[in-house]
């Protein structure tokens, strides 16, 4: 920045070269052109919001010097064409004017629009049921899904696009068994399954957490019920992890389950997920129980 010399600001070594380019009497009009920006620019770099944000955030410090250095190189790019036009024989004052519409962004910065008030629920709700009436409306995905796409991991993209494509998926949950088990029955591991491998997650261990918070955004739900075909659980029962948990008792039984994609869910991933040309023939999937 500038330094005061006998009270008065002085102009960047650059600038000032800038202003010497000026013939004649346009010097002297465009040297004090030249101190009102110089101190526009630095008005605006001391602004007492940016220095007081600065001085607690170590970000906001680095993007404040950035900025004063951008404003600098473009207040000295709109010099140079002060002077280089005046040069080639353009009026002085539309020389400036024009400069002075290029530096504009540095020297007043325009402030972002306010925000509109924001509408009440009752608003808001009426404005949904006026859509809701629009009958030229083109809306066609569920404005929820920009959100979910927000809140899922890349794993979780993979294990949905398994469900849409390969179909319902089987899962087991070994239980205590035997005559006690008949009576009274203990949960000894829930809702084994094989969606990780198949969908090629990158972190298996997080397939549980996975399903968790895609039942939680309504894409997937667990139902009681067995598939159809039961080859689909003899590579789940055989997996380690489920021969584990069944040998940790003394008496234990697998109960079947599955886990399918709720209607939304499979919206989601028609709309979101897939192109339309792989949007038919795809598998089905149970309605979620009441």
């Amino acid at each position: 920045m500038s330094e005061p010399v006998n009270g008065q600001e002085r102009l960047p070594a650059v600038w000032e070269g800038a202003a010497e380019a000026l013939p004649g009497v346009a010097r002297i009009a465009g040297t004090a052109w030249l101190r009102s920006a110089s101190w526009a620019v630095g008005a605006g770099s001391r602004s007492a919001r940016n220095l007081a944000k600065a001085m607690t955030d170590p970000k906001a410090a680095g993007e404040l010097v950035r900025g004063v250095a951008e404003d600098v190189a473009e207040a000295t790019r709109a010099i140079s064409s002060v002077a280089t036009a005046v040069s080639g024989g353009v009026p002085l004052p539309r020389a400036l004017f024009e400069a002075s519409v290029t530096l504009s962004s540095v020297m007043a910065p325009e402030e972002a629009p306010r925000k509109e008030r924001e509408l009440t629920l009752r608003e808001r709700g009426e404005e949904l049921l006026r859509k809701s009436r629009d009958v030229w409306s083109d809306d066609e995905a569920h404005p929820a899904y920009g959100r979910i796409l927000d809140e899922l991991a890349p794993d979780e993209a993979r294990i949905l696009l398994l469900l849409l494509r390969g179909g319902p998926q089987p899962s087991v949950d070994v239980r205590t068994g035997g005559p006690v088990g008949m009576v009274s029955s203990s949960l000894v591991s829930a809702g084994m399954n094989m969606i990780g491998p198949r969908a090629g997650v990158r972190y298996l261990d997080e397939v549980p957490a996975y399903l968790n918070n895609l039942f939680r955004l309504g894409l997937i739900w667990f139902s009681r019920e067995q598939l159809e075909d039961p080859l689909e659980y003899q590579v789940v029962e055989a997996q380690p992890d489920v021969l584990e948990a069944m040998h940790s008792v003394r008496f234990a039984k697998i109960v079947r389950r599955s886990i399918h994609l709720t209607p939304f869910g499979i919206d989601f991933c028609k709309t979101c997920l897939v192109d339309e040309q792989e949007t038919t023939n795809l598998p089905e999937h149970e309605l979620p129980e009441e």
